[in-house]
């Protein structure tokens, strides 16, 4: 039988032992575990890559321990706005949305902008009136609120700062409720097809209608069966400077790197060299997973059709 593996992250950056209760450590690693054998276990079963790591998302989507989807962050004008990208390696077919409110499973509905629209990119208002068009499930504000996120947003709402999910000034303080990261899965099926997700609720108190990496393919998504697919979470600002995800496959590509070499050239030198501190995941069309990061730690896991299975939180 030929190999299958998932690798997945629900974000990176100042993730360290000391700011951890043993409970919400296990919380986390459930949280993971979960969402890797939804996944793996569609790939088990003979399914493709694609459904493989939506049922990965959808699951990271309805923890509220990460920022996608329900306990995604506050926006300056206090609302979610959500951002989720999904990408197909075998046709090179791509669908994603920006400043989606009030979806469930954002990466349900980029599903639906791959699968049905023509498009690739949908935002805001037209990204929601098309997902009551194909049907898409939608919850009310209540629903994405959380305790922790709101007084995370309350605390920096009148000034110009912003905060990433994943690193805080008084992170004592912030980790009381703990909820970080953006989400990703990327897979590779029975059938050698490889596909790449991502999904996210951005930056607290990000203002003027600004877009991370997460949805852009190329950016913080891409998936190739030449090559591989990755999935980012970081810095997007810097990600989407260093077109993070396709270098990758690119260095692979005209290169000949291995999955690892290229992820760890991407990571440690271009990024670093601009300030762009986080990870990202990566399975190549062997199968081999490669989880690198430059921050102190990254949510991350894979599972392979070898026997390989891996979740971590630190360094």
């Amino acid at each position: 039988m030929p190999k299958f593996t998932l690798a997945i992250h629900g974000g990176a950056g100042t993730i360290v032992k000391e700011d951890m209760t043993p409970e919400l450590e296990e919380a986390y690693q459930q949280g993971l575990q979960e969402a890797m054998y939804a996944g793996y276990a569609v790939l088990e079963k003979g399914g493709s890559a694609i459904n493989a790591i939506k049922a990965t998302i959808v699951t990271l989507e309805d923890n509220m321990l990460f920022n996608a989807g329900r306990g995604a962050v506050f926006t300056k004008r206090g609302v979610q706005e959500m951002d989720a990208a999904i990408m197909n390696g075998k046709t090179l077919e791509a669908g994603a949305v920006t400043g989606v409110r009030n979806v469930r499973n954002p990466i349900e509905l980029a599903t639906e902008v791959m699968l049905n629209s023509n498009h690739v990119f949908l935002s805001g208002k037209g990204a929601n009136d098309f997902a009551i068009k194909q049907g898409i499930k939608l919850e009310p504000d209540e629903y994405f609120f959380s305790q922790f996120r709101y007084d995370q947003w309350k605390a920096i709402r009148d000034s110009d700062t912003y905060s990433l999910d994943h690193t805080h000034q008084r992170l004592e303080e912030l980790m009381r409720d703990k909820k970080f990261g953006t989400v990703g899965a990327v897979a590779l099926d029975q059938n050698g097809n490889i596909a790449a997700a991502t999904s996210t609720g951005g930056m607290t108190n990000k203002k003027y209608g600004r877009i991370g990496d997460s949805p852009v393919i190329g950016a913080g998504t891409y998936a190739n069966n030449k090559t591989c697919g990755i999935s980012c979470t970081g810095h997007g600002e810097m990600f989407i400077r260093a077109v993070a995800a396709y270098d990758v496959s690119c260095l692979m590509e005209y290169k000949g790197l291995s999955l690892q070499q290229a992820m760890e050239v991407v990571v440690h030198e271009k990024l670093m060299a601009i300030g762009g501190e986080g990870g990202m995941i990566g399975v190549d069309k062997e199968g081999n997973a490669a989880l690198v990061f430059n921050s102190q730690g990254m949510y991350r896991g894979f599972k392979d059709s070898d026997g390989g299975e891996v979740i971590a939180l630190y360094k």
